[in-house]
């Protein structure tokens, strides 16, 4: 993984995180990845991984179990997807539609070229 300078690596992580969790890479009621594995294998110090773990953690996605590590909370990917489709609905969306109104692009067309993608996913 490369980090990029725009945002702070723990973030990078976290958001990484919750990607794996939302496509179920990181099964809910299962382990996550040790800080110290993480650290390792992206080269990144500790405790910034143990940052990003904690805000997961108090943002009721993963908990800890003494002795066993971290773990996905069960119903944290429903509440992870609950929450990525309300922030397209309110924020992306938006902005989309914005710019293709600024292309003059027909909403017509979008839509058919949406559900032609959508028919190959």
């Amino acid at each position: 993984m490369e980090w990029n300078d725009k945002q702070p690596i723990y973030r990078q992580l976290r958001d990484m995180v919750v990607e794996r969790i939302i496509d179920g890479s990181f099964p809910e009621g299962e382990a996550v990845p040790s800080v110290r594995q993480v650290a390792t294998d992206y080269q990144i110090n500790h405790l910034t991984v143990a940052k990003a773990y904690q805000e997961l953690v108090d943002l009721g996605l993963l908990e800890t179990r003494r002795g066993l590590g971290m773990f996905v909370i069960t119903g944290a990917k429903e509440t992870l997807t609950d929450h990525e489709q309300q922030k397209f609905l309110t924020d992306e969306l938006p902005a989309f539609v914005e710019r293709v109104r600024k292309l003059g692009i027909d909403l017509q067309l979008i839509a058919e070229k949406l559900r032609e993608a959508g028919e190959t996913v």
